[in-house]
């Protein structure tokens, strides 16, 4: 059902804290215009937990303005499952395309729980939903033997895997064919993903370098693999930065120094300074100076 590559677009904020739409408006319309497959608001890297379910929906709005007829998601990550139920019937009342649902954000489910808690959440919203498995965040692993199960109920479409297991993808295939949409949820591990036999990439550097992100997925889907090799090989200390506790600060800094957007987080987060701070910028001055040029691909 969704395939490509999917940014996980970043919440823009003005100094005050206020969601600034403007600037929003303006990021996500470039990631369209660079070819991406669709949008995905309110994940980690959107600081979905940190805003209301009223400027989740908002930011939901403002993705679809400029999206086209490409899909846009709405991540639901909640503490409680009643919430994010709530959610995933707003959405899709405000014509949401699908849901991508972290199984449970703060309580480590059992894996009872954890498919009672996506099946609540699918019933609520009745839309193609996404499961978010992460096990290295949350605590939470969306198992092989889980995805079975789940699989007996046709809203669930896609799987973002994010393991850090890269043999995950082929257990996925392996057991359940092409029954999942399966994608990386990874940056440093996407090349890798792809190669077997994902067919999408959740992708965070690509809020900064959207145009080597859609290069490497479609050289990777046109059999260009050395092609795609090279640009992943320049771009992996960027992707690096997706894989810390501080991936919301890394990748906002890095869109602000690459698109001249604003890098304002919503607290607890503070912005980086000091030696994280210029670390960060040493990798983007690098990666700018040694930036390749792109072939097209099929």
């Amino acid at each position: 059902m969704w395939a490509g590559v999917l940014p996980a677009v970043t919440a823009k904020f003005t100094e005050a804290g206020a969601l600034d739409h403007k600037e929003m408006e303006r990021c996500f319309a470039r990631q369209i215009a660079a070819g991406v497959d669709g949008l995905i608001v309110n994940g980690s890297l959107g600081e979905g937990p940190m805003l209301s379910h009223d400027e989740r929906l908002e930011v939901l709005a403002l993705a679809q303005s400029v999206a086209g007829a490409r899909p846009v998601l709405m991540t639901i990550a909640d503490a409680a499952t009643r919430d994010c139920a709530t959610l995933a019937s707003r959405a899709a009342r405000a014509g949401a395309s699908g849901l991508m649902v972290v199984p449970s954000l703060v309580y480590h489910t059992n894996p009872k729980e954890t498919v009672a808690t996506l099946k609540a959440v699918a019933e609520a919203g009745d839309l193609p939903v996404m499961i978010y498995s992460n096990r290295i965040a949350y605590r939470v692993d969306v198992t092989v033997e889980i995805l079975e199960e789940l699989a007996k109920d046709s809203r669930f479409v896609a799987i973002k895997e994010s393991s850090d297991d890269i043999r995950r993808t082929t257990d996925i295939i392996n057991a359940l064919g092409e029954r999942y949409d399966v994608f990386t949820g990874v940056d440093n591990l996407a090349f890798e993903a792809l190669a077997v036999g994902a067919v999408g990439w959740v992708a965070g550097l690509v809020i900064a370098f959207p145009e080597e992100t859609v290069a490497i997925y479609r050289l990777m889907k046109a059999g260009r693999y050395a092609e795609a090799l090279a640009i992943y090989r320049w771009f992996r200390p960027l992707l690096d930065l997706d894989v810390s506790s501080y991936l919301v600060q890394n990748l906002k800094l890095v869109e602000a120094l690459v698109t001249g957007t604003t890098e304002h987080v919503r607290a607890p987060r503070l912005p980086l300074e000091g030696e994280q701070r210029a670390k960060v910028e040493k990798i983007v001055a690098e990666a700018l100076a040694t930036r390749p040029l792109l072939a097209k691909a099929a």
